[in-house]
């Protein structure tokens, strides 16, 4: 899947960005899967993957037939049997979101998707890239909303591309392209009748909301159905809500979702500052997906980010969004 972000934003203003990927779909290598089960609809509406990465990984570990492999099995299986998101990338947009969709409809259960195409995407970091220009990025998001179709989905829309402005990592020729391109695919999404569409910004690092809510406003946050904090990063879920709410209220009163799939302990403070995002050791996963968030403001808790994927090729870890165990088994046991 896909990799992180590297984080200009955390550089400049300690802002650890969204840790992102750049492709778009679970591996289809191995036959091996775990045997997962959907979560209970009422709490958690979002559908269970059976042959994503870890779902693989449980498959691999189990047929070791050791205990060993048993105790990973069990560790990994903490990730295989939640929902998290399918990022959707620059490959047969329309024809994957497609399935995705049906495959969860087939499952009664909505599609967690992320869009992650943006031209000029990450700044040139770890998870460069992006729609060649605007005209590629409106017609990528048309596959993608032809995709959807009628089913149900909830999209996160361009993890860190409004942060990226604000920050003033993305080049300032850019700006008001990107601002429009947001705003449209906004715009398009919503035209799915049972499509939520959350835009993405940022998280609890930033400390001053009012430099975010005129921008967001100028991506379309009014046509949204909210907006998304601590995308692929690791601050808590109490500092998180209070950051969304403080935001909330510079937009409309707009709910938000969490990412809450790595903050179980919170960000790592024990390296260089400039890469504490990138692979932290001694994270573990956070709140599980659900709907039930006990806050009227917050609509869910999310596994946006997908836990035991690459932030880059940085701590030992292999490229951007590549599978990788050990730091999957480490998430899984909170070490």
């Amino acid at each position: 899947m896909f990799g992180s972000l590297g984080r200009r934003a955390g550089m400049r203003l300690a802002v650890a960005g969204a840790v992102l990927l750049a492709a778009g779909c679970s591996s289809d290598s191995g036959d091996d899967t775990a045997d997962v089960t959907q979560r209970p609809k009422e709490s958690v509406p979002y559908w269970v993957n059976p042959e994503g990465n870890a779902a693989r990984q449980v498959g691999t570990y189990r047929k070791e037939g050791t205990d060993s492999g048993k105790k990973s099995a069990d560790l990994i299986m903490k990730i295989a049997g939640q929902p998290v998101a399918e990022w959707i990338g620059l490959d047969r947009p329309e024809e994957r979101t497609e399935e995705l969709t049906k495959k969860a409809t087939k499952a009664d259960r909505e599609a967690l998707l992320v869009l992650y195409n943006i031209p000029h995407r990450d700044c040139g970091q770890f998870s460069k890239g992006g729609a060649a220009d605007g005209d590629a990025y409106r017609a990528w998001v048309d596959k993608v909303a032809k995709g959807i179709g009628d089913r149900k989905a909830t999209v996160i829309l361009e993890p860190d591309a409004v942060l990226h402005l604000v920050d003033s990592c993305t080049p300032q020729e850019f700006h008001d392209e990107r601002y429009h391109l947001l705003k449209e695919a906004v715009q398009r999404l919503k035209q799915q009748p049972n499509t939520k569409v959350y835009l993405d910004a940022g998280n609890a690092a930033w400390s001053q909301p009012d430099a975010l809510h005129e921008p967001l406003r100028r991506a379309g946050i009014d046509h949204a159905d909210g907006f998304s904090v601590n995308v692929s990063n690791f601050y808590p879920t109490a500092a998180s809500k209070d950051f969304g709410k403080r935001l909330s209220e510079k937009v409309g009163g707009k709910p938000f979702v969490i990412d809450t799939s790595r903050n179980g302990n919170g960000p790592f403070t024990g390296g260089d500052p400039k890469e504490n995002w990138c692979n932290p050791p001694g994270r573990a996963l956070g709140d599980a997906p659900t709907v039930k968030t006990g806050d009227p403001q917050v609509d869910a808790y999310l596994w946006i980010k997908r836990p035991g994927e690459s932030d880059g090729d940085c701590k030992g870890g292999p490229k951007a969004g590549d599978w990788w165990a050990e730091y999957a088994l480490g998430l899984a046991s909170g070490r």
